[in-house]
């Protein structure tokens, strides 16, 4: 049989006991706006999120010297070029000590997906509880295994990879770290339904033996998110933000905050629905199977001794008498007292 894997992130045990572990990713939603930045951190608490979650990227590291300077002009565009774009949007090392001790004030996790090598040691130096990769970097496997070496908890997302790639980054993380999550994502925004393929969570828990899985949803709406977490996901990570309405190209998918509190909602209510597997009667049944269930009257009035047939058993409502599966040992057994048309019959009544 398959152990449960367990991750324990800030404190909070992961695995098919607990409540799913809601991540909600702000990435760059908070516009630049250190405030802003914390407004969402509120909503994202207030809402049952478990874990509010950033992007670092060190630019000029990460990208090419093409991309970083190329014309970036469009509604989104917060920068004349794609360098100038992504500065505008990334928080420094003061800002990140800021809200990281926002967070712990407000009591919920606080990390971030690191991007490039330099972002990684950033993140590491912070000490945060717990990193996350993204899917451009599942092929990366020099990274990964940069980021394995800290011992801190590590969540990967799969976008855009096949399963021979999901397994190269598990086989080179494992050895090194075994606090791992894997994450069934599509790196397509918004997801349709029809490229989610969510039984590949199964697919994970059956081949993955030893990490935690869960659902990177950039899907429209929560319920991609309950149908995750009943095939297996035990982490779920939302886009997240104030408004749909703001300027970023994020925005759009991303959860509000009504939103993030019926996800988390319905998460916690199918952990509970689920239940043991073991079908019992319930106490909080009692009534409607009263009203509704059937049990054996007299179809008519039967005298002592009377020899019973078919024909004189009738199965009515409520159900509080002789259940109808019994009625076969009745038929041809001998009355001990008299009945009127509709008096339950009990076996004690037969001689």
């Amino acid at each position: 049989m398959r152990t449960t894997p367990q991750l324990n992130i800030d404190g909070c045990a992961i695995d098919d006991t607990t409540d799913c572990w809601v991540i909600a990713e702000v990435g760059h939603n908070h516009q630049g706006d250190l405030e802003k930045c914390k407004r969402i951190f509120d909503a994202a608490k207030e809402n049952g999120a478990s874990a509010v979650k950033l992007q670092k990227r060190d630019n000029r590291t990460l990208f090419t010297k093409e991309l970083y300077n190329k014309p970036y002009d469009n509604e989104n565009s917060f920068g004349r070029t794609y360098g100038e774009h992504r500065e505008a949007l990334e928080f420094g090392l003061k800002e990140y000590r800021e809200l990281q001790q926002y967070c712990r004030s407000i009591g919920i996790t606080f990390f971030a997906t690191a991007f490039d090598f330099p972002s990684a040691d950033f993140l590491a130096a912070l000490e945060i509880p717990v990193f996350k990769l993204a899917s451009g970097d599942l092929k990366n496997i020099p990274l990964l295994k940069h980021v394995a070496a800290f011992g801190k908890p590590m969540i990967v997302s799969t976008g855009g990879g096949s399963m021979e790639d999901v397994r190269r980054a598990y086989d080179a993380i494992m050895p090194i770290n075994s606090n791992l999550a894997i994450l069934q994502c599509t790196a397509s925004y918004p997801t349709p339904p029809e490229e989610m393929n969510l039984r590949t969570i199964a697919t994970f828990r059956e081949q993955l033996a030893g990490a935690v899985i869960g659902l990177s949803d950039h899907s429209n709406g929560i319920s991609m998110a309950v149908t995750a977490y009943m095939l297996g996901g035990r982490i779920i990570e939302k886009h997240f933000t104030l408004n749909h309405t703001w300027k970023g190209t994020d925005h759009a998918m991303s959860l509000e905050p009504e939103g993030m509190r019926k996800m988390v909602r319905d998460l916690k209510r199918v952990r509970t629905a689920l239940g043991d597997g073991v079908k019992r009667t319930l106490s909080s049944e009692q009534g409607a199977l009263h009203k509704m269930g059937k049990k054996i009257v007299a179809a008519r009035e039967l005298g002592a001794g009377h020899v019973l047939k078919a024909e004189d058993l009738a199965i009515k409502s409520p159900g509080d008498g002789l259940a109808p599966y019994e009625i076969d040992r009745l038929i041809g057994r001998k009355l001990g007292r008299a009945l009127r048309e509709d008096d339950n019959i009990r076996l004690e009544d037969m001689e």
